[in-house]
């Protein structure tokens, strides 16, 4: 093994920009979790402090799990329960 590939297997785990990628802990780990628009406090943990939804690969849940959570998400936000941006 060259030195290259040393260098190449030890950036395997870091981001492109040289830290290491974090992975968020999902509430919905707890299989009693429902996903639903009526709880505001479970979808703030798939939003970004600027109000963006989180995509699937940070925050470690099913393909299925994230369109049911983006259908919650914007629900909320059209019955003013969650706010589009932070202003």
């Amino acid at each position: 093994m060259s030195d290259r590939d040393r260098d190449r297997s030890d950036r395997d785990d870091d981001d492109r920009r040289g830290g290491p990628r974090r992975k968020r802990i999902s509430p919905l780990a707890d299989p009693n979790v429902v996903i639903d628009y009526k709880n505001p406090q479970l979808l703030k943990h798939f939003l970004t402090d600027r109000g963006k939804i989180v995509p699937a690969r940070i925050t470690s849940v099913t393909a299925r799990q994230q369109r049911t959570i983006t259908k919650a998400i914007k629900r909320a936000r059209q019955l003013a329960l969650l706010p589009y941006t932070v202003s």
